[in-house]
């Protein structure tokens, strides 16, 4: 018996229909590397939802990476296994310069690229595989390390295989921080090292090391001899895997870990017993770099949130289209109709913002950014890194819903979104950690008042109607909430902190839909209007059915 009465085909390419990132780019880009852009995205994005796609599922099914300790001969040679077709992923997504474009010219445009670019393939890349998202944004930060901060010596000796795209040894990155007695608390670290001619040697280990076995160079927290305690006595290394001679180097894996999700990247514990490593930067400003890269890694953890959110909608639209019930499809009924219109609305928004907030790192990594510009990064960074997290769970779940029984059954992809969704909100900081940021850029920066006045700024620009009078109103509001939390103690920042942080990000949210209203209506306007009805809770009991009213406009 068939149960679906009619079959509208599925999405066989995550770019070509996402007008959002469309919109975006044309925006960002310029008229050449647009070009280009579109080109390789449409090939990437079709990959993306094909073969890609195929192999994620065997990988959390099946094929996830496994542990190797030994040899045939007994020797510890602490090796990852995985599958084939994983193998083929991470030769495709390299190749695309998702990691390298970044820091070396694209062949065809005879210059770098940039993270608006980049992030627009990590977005697509985790439509399908968010768990191997993972390693390349370990890589990222690798590489975003080594060609600020390591000397010549050192870059010579890894920057161009971590930059690979087919063209060299790939070395993919890693960032090992937690260690079993501090966690968070990075500070707490005793990792050791001890100087061996011109090099160190690390003694010690870290408890969740992602990456574990895949990388070729991994970027380590150590604490030199004589060193200060605290987190400003850590010098930041490069630590090679491997010897030159191919054998491991002084270093072992404990243990993969059992995880929920993201099954894709091998997280272990590893021990150091004399592993190699080289100085990247100045020695007492370890920490600050690897925030610095945390702040890189924070973006690419919101670009994985909003990619499993378009998944999510992506199915979920899918399949109440197709399923039919009490005699109609599933997508003709107003309360199904709301679920698809609020979760559009909040996914559109989501994704603008998030690349606005992108377009901003771009600027402040180049060296171009004022300091408000800095100022903002890292609030923005903090905010939508804690909001999109808590919105790839919250809507991975909502696409379960809509598909019923079936969205919670492992033959669909939906399990999966939500197992992968999970970890967002704990890797890079949790909401807790992310709180104490807004805390100490609050306390130290006053940046409370430079985002009130920010999104005051850009406001202003609008011609005004009754929608941008809505964020303006909403502003009002949250700079009185705002002056009095800076005057707050610290024992009740702490309590208030991540309800501030939530606000502040609907605000800046807020900002952005009615922006796109403005430049574009039509079905932005609809959006927003949603977007912002939802939001901030205006809608009165019996009112009007605006996500039913716009759907055909929206969905």
């Amino acid at each position: 018996m068939k149960v679906l009465q009619q079959e509208v085909a599925r999405t066989t390419n995550f770019f070509t229909n996402d007008e959002t990132l469309h919109k975006l780019l044309e925006t960002m880009l310029d008229e050449e590397f647009l070009t280009y852009a579109k080109r390789e995205l449409t090939d990437f994005g079709e990959l993306c939802a094909g073969d890609i796609d195929v192999r994620a599922k065997h990988t959390d099914r099946e094929g996830e990476p496994r542990l190797q300790r030994y040899d045939q001969y007994g020797e510890e040679v602490s090796e990852v296994w995985v599958n084939e077709g994983y193998k083929k992923t991470i030769e495709e997504t390299y190749n695309t310069g998702i990691v390298g474009y970044v820091h070396k010219d694209i062949p065809q445009l005879g210059r770098k690229g940039n993270y608006v670019y980049s992030f627009a393939q990590g977005y697509l890349l985790s439509h399908a595989e968010p768990g191997f998202y993972c390693p390349v944004t370990l890589t990222m930060a690798t590489a975003y390390l080594l060609d600020h901060y390591a000397n010549d010596e050192v870059k010579e000796r890894f920057l161009s295989h971590v930059c690979a795209t087919g063209d060299t040894e790939l070395y993919e990155g890693a960032t090992f921080l937690t260690e079993r007695q501090g966690g968070s608390d990075v500070g707490a670290n005793v990792v050791k090292a001890v100087q061996d001619g011109g090099s160190y040697r690390l003694y010690g280990e870290k408890y969740f090391a992602s990456n574990a076995g895949m990388c070729g160079v991994a970027m380590v927290l150590a604490r030199m001899e004589d060193a200060p305690k605290g987190s400003k006595g850590l010098t930041l290394f490069a630590v090679p895997w491997r010897s030159e001679d191919g054998a491991v180097n002084h270093l072992r894996i404990r243990r993969l870990k059992d995880k929920l999700g993201v099954k894709a990247v091998p997280s272990g514990e590893v021990e150091f017993d004399g592993a190699i490593a080289y100085i990247v930067g100045e020695p007492n400003k370890g920490i600050y770099y690897m925030l610095e890269a945390l702040n890189l890694s924070r973006i690419c953890n919101a670009v994985a949130s909003i990619g499993i959110m378009r998944r999510g909608f992506l199915e979920a639209k899918h399949y109440v289209t197709n399923r039919h019930a009490f005699g109609q499809p599933l997508i003709q009924y107003p309360m199904v109709q709301d679920s698809l219109g609020k979760f559009a609305a909040k996914l559109h928004v989501e994704v603008a913002t998030v690349f606005d907030l992108i377009q901003l790192y771009d600027t402040v990594t180049s060296g171009k950014g004022c300091e408000q510009d800095v100022i903002m990064n890292r609030l923005n960074i903090a905010i939508m890194k804690k909001e999109t997290a808590e919105q790839a769970v919250h809507y991975a779940s909502e696409a379960i819903e809509l598909h019923g029984g079936n969205g919670y059954i492992e033959d669909f992809v939906t399990p999966r979104l939500l197992r992968d969704a999970q970890v967002l909100t704990v890797w890079e900081g949790t909401a807790n950690i992310l709180a104490l940021e807004l805390i100490r850029l609050v306390d130290k920066f006053n940046a409370h008042e430079v985002f009130i006045n920010t999104m005051l700024k850009r406001l202003e620009k609008l011609e005004t109607n009754q929608l941008v009078e809505i964020v303006h109103s909403q502003l009002e509001k949250l700079t009185v909430q705002l002056n009095k939390f800076s005057k707050l103690d610290d024992a009740m920042k702490t309590f208030e902190a991540k309800q501030v942080a939530q606000k502040m990000a609907h605000l800046y949210e807020s900002v952005v839909a009615v922006e796109w209203a403005v430049r574009y209506g039509g079905k932005y306007e609809k959006l927003a209007d949603i977007y912002l009805e939802d939001t901030w809770e205006l809608r009165e009991l019996g009112g009007p059915m605006k996500t039913v009213q716009y759907f055909a406009y929206i969905v």
